[in-house]
């Protein structure tokens, strides 16, 4: 009986190990195959992936921007849907690095891409709530996600995630990861990256952030949109801030008192607007960008290859220029002139310092209402040293025909008569011009002809100086001015050109000019200095050089009539708008027919600057001419921007 009963006992724990081992060979293959399926599963879904090294290669969305001459002024972003620039780790401050921990991912430096508490945490939270309020992904998963993967909630691409996620832990530091992301993540506002982010919301490089600032920026990466400070959640947005400061105490990061009182601190946020300084000079900047680089790689280059453009402009003179332009112009709406225009240069080297194409780039149409093609007064958007065709030049035109003079060999000495005098058909009229005054002087000499601008003696010295016949010298004079730059002639003249009859751009004008400056060196007018693309190669450098189109003396003899303040006085006083004390400055007038374009262009061997006033419409002044509505906003610019340069006069003519 005993014998059985031990038996049995035997017979069963034999059973129970056959069980045992059964169930541990169910249990291996079950885990070697969970393994091969695992394995399987992996392949499958990662060998059409993008190999994480690829970041190593990625070329992210970076904005194209447009600077001032010491790339310290940010003129203008040209960017598409992402608005970004590239910033290394070592520039973002600590505080903001951990903030964005704080907000995203507390165990961030702790797991190795995959938070598997965190994921748990979410779960329970979700089911307590009965919806997906919270999620578990870790801050490389969220780059993954970003920068690879669709935005799909699919069982599939959760798996790609996990996957791409594993291997980018494995091959990069987390400070590397960290980077990638913060350059790459979207704060909303078109603003991708910390530092397109900072300058979006707080007008001001990353590295400058405050602790609050730090933790606005950390506290916008859930919901860029939904938290925007310009929309109707701004509340939340701070509300979170303060979790976020709270979460940073909690963590160790800063005190509990610092917390607190960066929670108290007023956040301000910078204006909401389309930033743009020197709007008429940057979008015409653009404008040639995307000739130059548009026509050749597509409409989208500019918008995402992060080129660094540092122009000519001189944001000093660029404000002076605004503040003369403005100030003088509202006056001019007195005498019924409701547009004016300035522009700037450096003749030694023709880089376009300055730039006003209309006194308000941002204000309305006048009046109210009107048509900008037929009937406005003042259109904000027309640049007019640019586009403004149409305008005539008036007197201003005159020392173009002076200068041939003085080469066919006459000089300021040389005596012509002021009378009324008919120069014969042209056109179906006969052409007997006046003089401003209406008033005629007898003998002349040409240096009191050119300095007072009387008419009657331009027009005697066009026809019978400038060549052997009246065409041939009216032709010579024509070619003078092309030879300046001015390309808007045509092959049809008469002697009126003389009185600036035909159409002229403010800017090549002015440009012209400079050569005078320059005793007959020329160079064209610069707005590029060089580009440079994202990793700071320059692929374009400004290198014009000055070409020789005038003989020195006929400029230096030119420069000194139109410098001469004494000369001029008899019809502009001594004390006029044309004269600057201290400073040896050459300056000439322009009033076109019927009072519709009034000029005033003048400069320093170092500055030139070119002025018009009158109204988008070509309609008629209240009969101002240049000296009134144009000269006094020349000069107001001239005596501020000339302390910027060292007095140097004009070398005396033979």
């Amino acid at each position: 009986m005993v014998k059985r009963v031990y038996h049995r006992k035997i017979l069963g724990e034999t059973k129970r190990m056959k069980r045992i081992k059964t169930v541990l060979k169910l249990f291996v293959f079950a885990f070697i195959f969970f393994v091969f399926f695992c394995s399987l599963l992996f392949f499958y879904y990662a060998k059409d992936l993008p190999r994480p090294e690829k970041f190593m290669e990625k070329q992210f969305i970076e904005s194209t921007k447009i600077y001032d001459r010491t790339g310290e002024v940010l003129l203008y972003n040209i960017y598409g849907e992402e608005k970004r620039t590239i910033v290394s780790i070592e520039k973002v401050p600590e505080q903001l690095i951990q903030a964005v921990i704080t907000a995203e991912d507390r165990s961030f430096y702790k797991h190795h891409g995959i938070d598997y508490k965190g994921v748990m945490r979410a779960i329970l939270v979700n089911f307590k709530l009965k919806k997906p309020a919270q999620g578990g992904s870790t801050i490389t998963q969220q780059l993954i996600r970003s920068s690879f993967l669709t935005l799909s909630k699919t069982a599939e691409r959760k798996i790609r995630e996990i996957i791409l996620t594993i291997e980018l832990e494995r091959k990069y530091t987390k400070d590397q990861i960290m980077e990638w992301y913060l350059n790459q993540i979207p704060f909303g506002s078109n603003a991708y990256g910390v530092e397109a982010a900072s300058q979006t919301y707080f007008k001001k490089s990353v590295q400058d952030l405050s602790l609050e600032e730090s933790a606005i920026l950390a506290s916008l990466i859930c919901g860029p949109s939904r938290l925007s400070p310009y929309g109707q959640n701004k509340d939340r947005l701070l509300g979170r801030k303060d979790y976020v400061l709270e979460g940073m105490a909690d963590e160790g990061y800063i005190s509990k008192e610092e917390a607190e009182e960066s929670k108290k601190i007023e956040i301000s946020f910078a204006p909401k607007l389309v930033e743009i300084k020197a709007p008429h000079f940057t979008l015409y900047v653009k404008s040639q960008l995307e000739r130059k680089y548009g026509e050749k790689y597509g409409k989208e280059f500019l918008k995402e290859n992060g080129l660094k453009v540092y122009t000519s402009l001189d944001w000093e003179l660029q404000q002076l220029a605004e503040k003369a332009v403005e100030e003088r112009a509202k006056i001019n709406e007195g005498y019924r002139a409701y547009n004016a225009s300035l522009v700037a240069l450096n003749p030694k080297n023709g880089e376009v310092l300055a730039m006003v194409g209309s006194k308000d780039y941002f204000g309305e149409s006048y009046p109210e209402g009107c048509n900008p093609e037929k009937d406005c007064l003042f259109t904000p958007k027309l640049n007019i040293p640019i586009y403004g065709i149409g305008r005539q030049p008036g007197s201003a035109f005159k020392p173009f025909v002076y200068v041939t003079v003085f080469q066919n060999g006459y000089d300021d000495k040389t005596i012509v008569v002021d009378e009324q005098t008919n120069f014969g058909l042209w056109g179906d009229e006969e052409y007997i011009p006046q003089n401003y005054d209406g008033k005629f002087r007898g003998e002349v000499t040409l240096r009191e002809a050119l300095a007072q601008s009387i008419n009657v003696p331009a027009v005697k010295v066009l026809v019978n100086f400038c060549g052997s016949t009246v065409q041939e010298s009216i032709e010579n004079s024509v070619q003078t001015a092309q030879k300046l730059g001015i390309t808007t002639l045509r092959p049809s003249y008469g002697p009126a050109i003389v009185l600036g009859g035909w159409e002229v751009k403010l800017l090549e004008m002015t440009s012209a000019y400079g050569v005078f400056a320059t005793e007959g060196l020329k160079v064209p007018p610069v707005t590029i200095l060089r580009i440079e693309d994202a990793d700071g190669k320059i692929i374009k450098e400004n290198k014009k050089t000055a070409q020789r189109v005038l003989g020195i003396q006929e400029t230096r003899l030119l420069n000194d009539i139109l410098s001469d303040n004494e000369a001029r006085a008899p019809l502009f006083g001594f004390n006029s708008s044309l004269y600057i004390k201290g400073y040896d400055t050459a300056v000439k007038t322009g009033t076109t027919e019927e009072y519709r374009d009034a000029w005033t262009i003048g400069y320093s061997p170092s500055l030139v600057c070119g002025v018009w006033a009158g109204n988008n419409d070509n309609s008629s002044t209240n009969k101002k001419p240049g000296v009134t509505l144009a000269a006094p906003i020349w000069k107001a610019f001239m005596l501020e921007a000339l302390q910027k340069f060292p007095k140097q006069d004009f070398p005396a003519s033979d």
